[in-house]
């Protein structure tokens, strides 16, 4: 009896020891991190892309832990040098509302810090109480067999371990975050950062030790013109990977169902009987009808974000983008916003025998003088200046410089550009424009080109101030979008004036 007593605390000494030993040994395939999180953490993570564009969760924490590996993975989405190294480990995290953003990055900075000696990971969130949760996820994990790990007992904000790797919370200040140069910065809930914040973040990462540096940055997208959409439009366009999920990543296999019955049918599309996640169908239900349509959409489908405040809600690119050219058969318009810091706006803009409105072409650019601009724009025309119908502008361009002695309508005529303006209210043009966009007919009669790239990032995000702060109901002068919708509100203004007077001449 004591001989079988003594076998069976001999092997399960050699099954602890194994344990332990597997427990050290730093996964090497994606697969191999599944399973060891599932093992030592246990969390199954997700792994399934269920809808077509989108990421897994499991793919966005392969890139965290692999993506900042001074050798080059094939299968890492970070960038790359010419050499095949890689350049940064950057990333964006687009998930829907419960869809464990805080909780992966929390298990990425817990491997960081465990197999990347000398790894330092700061932890940056929208408010405190963010932060405080990810790194509660962190101390969680620590004491699930990690205690040997560390060096000293964790603080209420910062946990440092014996190879020298840390991590640590900072709080929601630009003070906070410089001076900081670490190799790893996860910014949660970047939605709700403050911009002078998140612009002394971009500044914080360095590459050492072996380690390439990374910033990521991890949010759900409420608003249209917030700064995630800002992030992402930006991420699109330099090449940045981006891992988006929504609820069909994240929610429970649904194998009991009858689909024609469900609430969530018209979003599913059975998309849920192919899911591996954790979030139960019963909640998700429940917090569908809590919600608003446009909440739903942007909180837990990830579509585009709720355009309640929105001034025009209805321009929707599916509609009002198309490919569309020079037609020199149809009389050819520009219409110009004045901007030094702010950026000077130039439109091209034609009109077919039907009234209808193309916007051909945009010139938006800052810190440049009118002589510099004037000879841009007249390089991008496509006929010569006799043959422009008109140039319109903002009538603001007529005053007196007291620097220059001049105004930026004299400036502009002195270059060879002539320029004409009418003064009107800015519900008014506002007014005009949503008449283009969807008429009370429901047609519309605006077509914008892709070319025109600031244009349509305006249209979607210009917005009105937060409720309550806004006695005239006018939207939002941000300096960003206000510009180029000026622009598109001076034409209309002008070219409605213009086609009015002529008539009366008849």
């Amino acid at each position: 009896m004591s001989e079988t007593i003594q076998l069976q605390s001999q092997s399960i000494e050699k099954v602890s020891s194994i344990y332990s030993a597997l427990r050290h040994k730093k996964p090497i395939t994606k697969k191999d991190l599944k399973n060891y999180i599932k093992v030592f953490l246990g969390l199954n993570i997700p792994d399934k892309k269920i809808c077509l564009e989108h990421s897994s969760p499991m793919d966005y924490l392969w890139h965290a832990f692999r993506g900042s590996e001074a050798v080059a993975w094939a299968s890492s989405p970070c960038k790359h040098s010419q050499d095949g190294h890689a350049t940064n480990s950057d990333c964006i995290v687009w998930a829907n509302r419960a869809g464990g953003k805080t909780e992966l990055a929390a298990i990425a900075t817990l491997l960081d810090c465990i197999f990347k000696p000398q790894c330092q990971v700061r932890i940056l969130a929208g408010s405190c109480e963010q932060a405080s949760k990810m790194y509660d996820y962190i101390l969680d994990f620590l004491y699930r067999g990690y205690e040997n790990y560390l060096d000293g007992t964790p603080t209420k904000t910062k946990c440092r371990f014996k190879n020298g790797s840390s991590a640590e919370l900072l709080t929601q200040s630009a003070t906070s975050v410089r001076g900081q140069h670490i190799q790893k910065l996860r910014c949660d809930e970047v939605e709700l950062f403050e911009e002078d914040v998140y612009n002394a973040a971009k500044f914080t990462t360095q590459s050492k030790n072996g380690i390439i540096a990374g910033m990521e940055l991890i949010s759900t997208m409420h608003q249209p013109y917030g700064l995630m959409h800002k992030i992402v439009t930006a991420g699109l366009q330099y090449g940045t990977p981006i891992f988006k999920w929504c609820i069909w990543e994240t929610i429970e296999n649904c194998i009991d169902r009858n689909c024609s019955q469900c609430p969530l049918w018209q979003d599913c599309r059975g998309k849920a009987k192919n899911a591996s996640g954790y979030l139960s169908i019963d909640d998700c239900i429940t917090q569908m009808r809590r919600a608003s349509r446009a909440g739903w959409e942007a909180e837990m489908l990830c579509k585009r974000p709720s355009r309640e405040n929105v001034v025009f809600d209805e321009f929707n690119p599916a509609i009002h983008v198309k490919a569309v050219d020079f037609n020199p058969d149809w009389p050819l318009y520009r219409t110009l916003d004045f901007g030094f810091v702010n950026p000077f706006v130039c439109l091209w803009i034609q009109v077919d025998e039907e009234g209808r409105i193309f916007v051909i072409d945009e010139y938006i650019r800052s810190r440049a003088t009118i002589d510099v601009h004037a000879s841009e724009i007249k390089s991008k025309t496509p006929i010569r200046e006799e043959k422009m119908a008109c140039t319109f502008c903002d009538p603001a361009g007529q005053g007196v410089n007291d620097v220059t002695g001049t105004s930026t309508v004299r400036e502009l005529r002195s270059h060879g550009i002539e320029v004409r303006f009418r003064k009107s209210g800015i519900l008014e043009g506002i007014e005009l424009i949503r008449r283009a966009i969807r008429a009370g007919d429901g047609k519309s009669s605006i077509v914008i080109s892709p070319r025109c790239r600031c244009l349509i990032e305006a249209m979607e995000s210009y917005h009105y101030p937060q409720a309550g702060s806004n006695v005239n109901e006018l939207p939002l002068k941000d300096g960003v979008y206000d510009h180029p919708i000026d622009a598109l509100r001076y034409f209309f203004i002008n070219h409605t004036k213009s086609a009015k007077a002529a008539s009366r001449r008849y």
